[in-house]
């Protein structure tokens, strides 16, 4: 099952070099492991985490072809390409999240991450569809 990945937050250089040792373990398991969902998971928000949003946007694009079905992949996917500057592909991954039932609505409202989302003019046809299932977003 996927993980919502924590807000970014400044670290520590402990908490860097932390970070890093256990990037380069998960990545040696994922070497290993291709298709380990769950280092894959960890992988992409320790990029993430770290600052490395190209390599956490193809770690959740390679999530999305494991995991075709799961709404919290697409998410995490929509949050990577917004932090690669990839708005469009952004809300596409958004809109899909939600049609596979991503329900986390006040999140999505606050996520920092999709900051750029809410504010490109697409986003008004997933407010709507968040407005035809009855929820509001601010």
């Amino acid at each position: 099952m996927a993980t919502k990945r924590e807000p970014k937050q400044k670290l520590s250089r402990q908490e860097r070099r932390d970070l890093d040792v256990e990037i380069q373990f998960i990545e040696g398991v994922v070497r290993r492991d291709p298709r380990y969902v769950e280092a894959l998971q960890i992988l992409g928000d320790n990029y993430t985490r770290r600052g490395n949003f190209s390599k956490g946007r193809k770690v959740d694009e390679k999530l999305a072809r494991l995991r075709p079905d799961d709404p919290l992949v697409h998410y995490n996917l929509a949050c990577s390409y917004a932090l690669t500057n990839q708005v469009a592909r952004a809300v596409k991954s958004l809109e899909k999240a939600i049609s596979l039932g991503y329900r986390d609505f006040r999140w999505l409202a606050k996520d920092p991450d999709l900051e750029k989302v809410r504010r490109h003019p697409s986003f008004k046809k997933i407010q709507a569809k968040l407005q035809s299932l009855r929820v509001k977003v601010r």
